[in-house]
Order: structure tokens, then C-alpha cells, then sequence
């Protein structure tokens, strides 16, 4: 009977120190929450200045404003809006794609906004991102990482559009996201062109022989490539994470089971605790 008490007590005992820690952990939960409001107020501040600073330049659609001529490229200006019209979408509702409770509470608004986020955006923007690379380049090293990008853009977004219709939802999200960090490394380009400058302008003279142009072509190279790698690694980076703190939650939870099964950590079980 002393035995059964004092192994009842610690059943007891073990049940209240599970519940206090879930008490306990129920912040903390709520913490990464509080975290993701904050990065979404952020991230949308800096596709409202993003947006507002494009559109400034071509919300007349004057035809004038572009860096060809248009009666030796009438083309160019067309596509160019093309791209500037989808990559405004693209960002917009990336921002609602993003969005945690929206997901939760709005699934049917996650979809219409998902669709219009592949069709409305991400193809028109990358199609002629690459009619405008192969036509009309820029410089080597902005054509190139264009068209890498462009591919790498339209890849992520299709591969999780139809991971969504297969109903893979976890892996929908993973390649989501890394589509996500390609749409929005015109943030990225945005902060790390000034802190590129600050390294490229003391080499004009010293490195590219006083000639602005080539330094120019550097320094927006440089930028275009670290804006979407940066981004990318970003990404990555957070998916590890995550996955990491997944499976140390998921062995946490067998552990705690095996403990209320009547397995204590040392693989001896309550019964032959000795009363």
C-alpha cells in the first residue's frame, strides 16, 4: 500500500509539473506571434516606400521616363510596365500570402490572394524580366543574375503552387517562402546598395581607373547579386531553424509521453521505483 501511495503521489506529482510547464510554455508561444506582427508592419511600411518610389516615377505612364529611346525600342517602355504591373502585385499580396492570422481566419482569401500572388504577378513580372535581360541589357553582371533570378523565381512559384493543389502543405509553404524572398529582395537591394556604395566610391580611382561607368556597373552588379542571395540564405537559414526546433518539440513530446506512460528518463518504470 506504501508503495502504490508514494507511486500515485509521484504520478501526481509529475502530471502538475507537466501542466505548469504547459502553463508556462503557452507565452511563449504567443511570443513568435507578437514577433510576426512586427515584421509584417515593417515588411509592409517598406513595400509601401518601395512602391511609392517606382510609381512616382512611372504612374503617368509616359513613355518619355524610360533609359531607351521609344522610337528606336518602341517595345521596351510596354514590357517594362509589364514587369513593373506584375512585381507590384507580386509584392502586394505576397504581403497578405505572409499574413499568419489572414491564413488562419481567411483560408479563402490566402487562395484568391495565392493565384493572383503566381498569375497576376510572379509570371507576367518574370516573363518579361526576361524579355527585358535578352533584349535590352543592362550590363553582364545585372543580365546575368536577371535571368538567374527570373528562372529561380518562376521554379519556386510554380513548384509550390502545385505542392498547394497536391495538398502538401508543409512543403507548399517551405517553397512559398523561398519564392517569397525572391519577390522581395527589392527590399534588400534597396538597404544594401548604400553600404556597397560606401565600399565601390573609394575604389573609382584606384581600382576602375577613374572611369564612373565601369564603377557604376559594379556597384549596381554587386547589388542586384547580394540583394536576391542575401535574401535566399535568409530564408534557409529560418526553415533550418525551424525545422530544427520541430524535431526537438516532437522529442520532447515522446519523452513526456513515455514519462506519463509510466517510463521514467533512466528506462526504469514507476512500478519498480522500490516503496
Amino acid at each position: 500500500m506504501d508503495s502504490e501511495n508514494q507511486s500515485s503521489a509521484a504520478l501526481a506529482e509529475t502530471g502538475g509539473a507537466h501542466q505548469a510547464a504547459g502553463s508556462r510554455s503557452a507565452p511563449e508561444r504567443r511570443r513568435p506571434g507578437r514577433g510576426q506582427t512586427v515584421a509584417l508592419v515593417l515588411l509592409s511600411l517598406a513595400v509601401t516606400g518601395i512602391l511609392v518610389s517606382v510609381w512616382s516615377r512611372y504612374i503617368t505612364f509616359d513613355s518619355g521616363r524610360s533609359r531607351l529611346s521609344p522610337a528606336e525600342h518602341p517595345l521596351f517602355f510596354p514590357i517594362l510596365m509589364i514587369h513593373i504591373v506584375g512585381s507590384t502585385v507580386a509584392v502586394i499580396t505576397c504581403v497578405l500570402q505572409v499574413w499568419p492570422s489572414l491564413r488562419r481566419r481567411r483560408p479563402r482569401i490566402h487562395r484568391i490572394s495565392g493565384r493572383l500572388y503566381v498569375f497576376a504577378g510572379i509570371y507576367p513580372a518574370a516573363v518579361s524580366a526576361l524579355v527585358l535581360t535578352f533584349v535590352w541589357p543592362y550590363a553582364p553582371l545585372n543580365a546575368f543574375s536577371d535571368t538567374l533570378t527570373s528562372v529561380l523565381w518562376l521554379s519556386t512559384t510554380t513548384y509550390g503552387f502545385v505542392l498547394a493543389r497536391q495538398g502538401r502543405t508543409a512543403d507548399h509553404r517551405r517553397w512559398m517562402l523561398r519564392s517569397f524572398a525572391l519577390t522581395m529582395s527589392v527590399i534588400s537591394n534597396t538597404i544594401l546598395i548604400i553600404p556597397i556604395g560606401w565600399f565601390v566610391k573609394p575604389l573609382l580611382h584606384s581600382h576602375f581607373a577613374g572611369n564612373e561607368d565601369v564603377m557604376f556597373q559594379v556597384w549596381s552588379g554587386l547589388d542586384v547579386w547580394l540583394g536576391w542571395t542575401v535574401a535566399l540564405l535568409l530564408v534557409e537559414w529560418w526553415l533550418e531553424r525551424e525545422q530544427l526546433r520541430r524535431s526537438a518539440r516532437r522529442a520532447a513530446a515522446r519523452k513526456a509521453r513515455a514519462y506519463d506512460g509510466g517510463e521514467r528518463t533512466d528506462g526504469v518504470t514507476v512500478a519498480e521505483v522500490p516503496g
